[in-house]
């Protein structure tokens, strides 16, 4: 046999005898430490299982359950267990698909109703048996005639097998214990690699996500490698739960969600007052920029979405109606309304950049199964912005608007990791374009010492972006921020700018969002801070407690006082006892609680209190005024010491 070359990640190279098996190579060049927690193996960028012969010279990668392809295949592997538990307790279900996703994994099944609690049960109990049998996982490579043959019971498998067929891919299935399943693989050697599974939910799913397919059953599940992981999971999904920001919008007022607008929030004031300081916090950061801000019609000619790429890319998630007999959609983005504004205006070399904020409402159709709270709704605000700037530009302005959400991150206390998403499969332009638009982001991120990862394949349709991953309290990462740099739009809408030779050039064009949607972004504040916001977004900053009836006027002439001094106070004059009035106050997570008594009335003073339970004394009004207003204009996360 031939040798061939192994080259480590530590940059050692190894020549080993041509078709030995990927475990092999880690055993007799690394050691059984790492075998016994290897998954799989990424070679020259392609995932393969251990058992895999190396036949040609390659960049070896061990995978384990740290890394995040190593987890996503640990997953998938679970579900392909789980998979073999349903058949086991339901010979006659009928299969779907059963992927990992960003917290576990699930499978779809076609058994015409809803599993029960007892059921699930079944099947979580029916797993760790599987899991201790420590059953083999077998590929095997089929023809197309061979794999309808093997999968003739199973519908949804057919259908996937004459859809794999006409994209001209190899066809190969898994099978491990009685169950087989199509699938490119890999998976982990055997079932005794999965230490811990726990079934979460089970829900309905449409088939490939379309309403008018059949409905089928979803169960989801998880999966560790160790039962202080699972612990950990289980307290941490416990801690989400308490955080729950629907839970906590309804306690605290904020907001609700109708039958009448299904996947539309409601805000009631005190969400609104939340909503509004978040727009205005980050409308005062874009003025300081230079920016404008514009506004643009929430429904727009088919003509528009048409020429911007978005009826071929994205119409099943628009909405629609007829005006005049013309079709109109409503916009699931603000970008093509501000293109419009831009093409209004004859501009010049000298007047780029130019800057364009939008807080623009939009609509997206969205399936009623997928709708969660504020995270996924079918109407939100994006903070949108649209930079119009010249090649020689767009670097420094990829900066300053990476900048900008550092500065804005910091305030709330976010840590963030950034993702850089390269060219998707429905990409629109030239390879030139996107390769001149990924080094520009992949340099601007490196010029700032900035670490980030890379999300192959992942960019939108036009051009490639950096996305931003927030770390909350609880170490969830959600995604908000973005900056997309995008050759494509300007060529689409005929967008130039007069060069210094006064011929027109085309402009770049960077879209940007800092919150995101300011919706979603407002219910992950609500769960980061658990209802507990810092004074300045407080919808009820302060409240007075009078002790006796008598106290009242005190009590509501120091609220006129602080009302006056721009704070947003209540008053509690209810014929309750003071804990209950105390408890009350720090149940509706009210900052500051003032109680008022013959003492205070007569001194002219407070006794501050805490949501927290800090007791705080005796202080006249002027010095709480000083003191609570520093804390707004600081904007502080927490209460200074």
């Amino acid at each position: 046999m031939n040798n061939v070359k192994i080259n480590f990640p530590d940059g050692s190279i190894k020549e080993i005898e041509s078709g030995k098996k990927a475990k092999d190579i880690i055993l007799e060049n690394i050691g059984d430490g790492l075998l016994r927690i290897a998954i799989a193996v990424k070679a020259n960028d392609k995932l393969i299982d251990l058992e895999t012969p190396i036949t040609t010279t390659t960049d070896f990668l061990v995978l384990t359950y740290k890394d995040k392809e190593g987890k996503d295949i640990f997953w998938h592997s679970s579900s392909h267990i789980m998979a073999l538990a349903i058949k086991r307790i339901f010979p006659d279900v009928k299969f779907a698909i059963g992927p990992s996703i960003e917290e576990g994994f699930y499978y779809d099944v076609d058994i015409n109703r809803s599993f029960t609690e007892e059921e699930l049960l079944k099947i979580e109990e029916e797993v760790h048996k599987i899991i201790k049998e420590d059953l083999k996982f077998e590929r095997f490579e089929i023809d197309y005639n061979q794999a309808l043959e093997v999968f003739k019971d199973q519908p949804y498998k057919i259908e996937l097998i004459n859809e794999i067929k006409d994209k001209g891919e190899k066809l190969s299935y898994y099978k491990v214990g009685e169950f087989i399943d199509l699938c490119r693989g890999p998976h982990v050697e055997s079932t005794g690699k999965i230490k811990t599974f726990k079934i979460l939910k089970a829900s309905g799913a449409y088939w490939k996500g379309d309403s008018k397919n059949k409905q089928l059953q979803r169960i989801y599940g998880i999966s560790f490698s160790s039962n202080t992981e699972l612990k950990e999971y289980l307290t941490k999904i416990e801690e989400a739960q308490k955080r729950d920001h629907r839970k906590i919008g309804r306690e605290l007022d904020l907001y609700s969600f109708q039958e009448e607008a299904p996947g539309m929030p409601f805000f009631h004031s005190k969400g609104a007052y939340i909503w509004n300081k978040l727009v205005e916090f980050l409308t005062e950061k874009l003025y300081e920029r230079n920016y404008e801000i514009n506004k643009t019609p929430m429904i727009l000619n088919k003509s528009l979405w048409l020429q911007s790429g978005h009826w071929d890319h994205y119409k099943n998630n628009m909405y629609f109606t007829k005006i005049d007999d013309q079709d109109f959609a409503v916009k699931p983005m603000n970008c093509p309304g501000n293109m419009l504004i831009y093409k209004a205006h004859q501009y010049s070399y000298r007047d780029l950049p130019i800057r364009a904020g939008e807080f623009g409402l939009v609509h997206r159709h969205e399936l009623s199964g997928v709708l969660s709270g504020l995270f996924r709704v079918r109407c939100f605000t994006q903070d949108d912005a649209h930079v119009f700037c010249t090649r020689e530009q767009m670097k420094d302005e990829i900066i300053d608007l990476i900048n900008l959400l550092d500065e804005v991150y910091k305030v709330f206390g976010f840590e963030y990791e950034m993702e850089l998403s390269t060219k998707p499969e429905n990409a629109m332009g030239s390879e030139k374009d996107w390769e001149v638009a990924e080094t520009t982001l992949k340099e601007v991120i490196e010029s700032l010492g900035k670490k980030y990862k890379l999300n192959p394949g992942d960019g939108a349709f036009y051009g490639p972006k950096i996305d931003f991953h927030l770390k909350d309290a609880i170490g969830r990462t959600w995604q908000c921020g973005t900056i997309q740099l995008d050759f494509q739009m300007p060529e689409k809408f005929n967008l130039t700018y007069e060069g210094p030779d006064n011929q027109k050039l085309r402009p770049v064009m960077i879209h940007r969002a800092v919150y995101g949607s300011v919706e979603r972004f407002l219910g992950i504040l609500v769960e980061n801070f658990e209802g507990k916001f810092p004074l300045w977004l407080s919808p009820v900053q302060i409240i007075l407690l009078p002790i006796a009836d008598r106290h009242n006027d005190y009590a509501y002439d120091v609220s006129k006082n602080l009302k006056k001094n721009g704070f947003k106070v209540e008053v509690d004059s209810n014929a309750l006892t003071m804990n209950k009035k105390i408890r009350n106050a720090e149940l509706k997570k009210i900052n500051y609680i003032l109680v008022v008594g013959d003492s205070e009335e007569k001194n002219k003073t407070v006794n501050v209190r805490t949501r927290d339970n800090e007791i705080l004394g005796e202080k006249t009004i002027a010095d709480l005024i000083t003191e609570l207003s520093l804390e707004v204009k600081e904007k502080r996360i927490t209460r200074k010491k």
